[in-house]
């Protein structure tokens, strides 16, 4: 009898501290592992919302680019973390992909981590070159389906593992298209060759495109986006020549799985409160996001989509990267 009782105040006792922890928390300096190097989207946007979200929560948010095995190492390390919210995980699109795309990653993107946020989301366009003889989704379908044209059109990737070649490979199939994809090594690359004419089209991030776009350097047929977007608001989205496309890049944050669900609220929370600042929306929407700030519910729904999606996409194609 004195063993059960002994056991049922242990139980009480354990049951009750969980709270305060996560009453008390945080109570030191968080860390945040950004997977690719300084200056790149993810980069720049976790930069814009930490200050802010590190006043919310009280205490200084330490940011760790870990780029070895093009980011792959970083978020494995951060899965297998103590999940105590101390240690935190920045991603963006790839991080959907790479476990179809690598073999190194020997992740699995919805059930080691702890959804906090869909931070952001970034519409892609579709471009020509003013060469083409081409000013409509139409038109454009019209010349690269006819005999004279199809392979011989180039496009541009920004890199055989990123949402712009994905983007790309979608598109293809859905438009039955046989273009070439040619594959840099960055979007500017890229888009420096397309705006000289050495390749004809490319599905890029707006940000990157838009003002050329605006000064009629290149021509944009549709947004990757499931609407148009104010940041082109003209241009119609390819959705409306094929119903349900969306290809989008995106950011967010994550925790590692079985992070105290009071712990990811708290984050959440604090993620929100940097996002409400009009300086952190504008700077975001300045670069072409359109901030998110969703539930991490809504943002766990998102990343199996999109996990689901792409992985389908990779596994028709066939693809690998080393």
């Amino acid at each position: 009898m004195q063993i059960s009782r002994w056991m049922f105040f242990l139980t009480l006792v354990v049951a009750s501290a969980a709270p305060l922890r996560a009453q008390d928390y945080p109570s030191r300096p968080i860390h945040v592992v950004v997977p690719i190097p300084p200056g790149g989207a993810l980069d720049t946007t976790t930069r814009l919302v930490t200050p802010r979200f590190a006043e919310a929560l009280g205490q200084p948010v330490v940011i760790e680019n870990r780029v070895a095995a093009g980011g792959v190492m970083g978020t494995m390390q951060v899965a297998h973390t103590t999940p105590d919210g101390y240690t935190l995980l920045a991603i963006f699109d790839s991080f959907a992909t790479n476990p179809s795309l690598y073999k190194a990653a020997q992740y699995d993107p919805v059930k080691d981590f702890a959804p906090i946020m869909l931070i952001s989301r970034s519409p892609q366009v579709l471009l020509i070159h003013p060469d083409v003889p081409a000013r409509t989704m139409k038109e454009f379908l019209a010349l690269a389906r006819s005999a004279d044209n199809g392979a011989g059109f180039n496009f541009a990737t920004a890199g055989p593992g990123t949402s712009s070649r994905f983007s790309l490979e979608l598109f293809k199939q859905v438009a039955q298209l046989d273009i070439t994809a040619v594959h840099y090594k960055g979007g500017n690359p890229a888009m420096n060759d397309l705006l000289g004419g050495q390749v004809k089209g490319m599905i890029v991030q707006v940000s990157l495109a838009i003002q050329h776009v605006k000064r009629g350097r290149l021509i944009a047929l549709a947004v990757s986006s499931a609407k148009s977007t104010p940041m082109l608001p003209d241009v119609p989205p390819i959705s409306d020549t094929f119903p349900g496309f969306e290809a989008q890049g995106w950011t967010g944050m994550l925790a590692p799985a079985a992070t105290p669900r009071a712990i990811v609220n708290r984050l959440n929370a604090a993620l929100k409160a940097s996002l409400a600042q009009p300086d952190v929306r504008e700077r975001l929407e300045n670069q072409g996001s359109e901030v998110v700030g969703s539930t991490p519910e809504a943002f766990g729904a998102w990343i199996q989509n999109e996990s689901d999606k792409w992985s389908r996409v990779i596994r028709e194609l066939k693809l690998t990267l080393d």
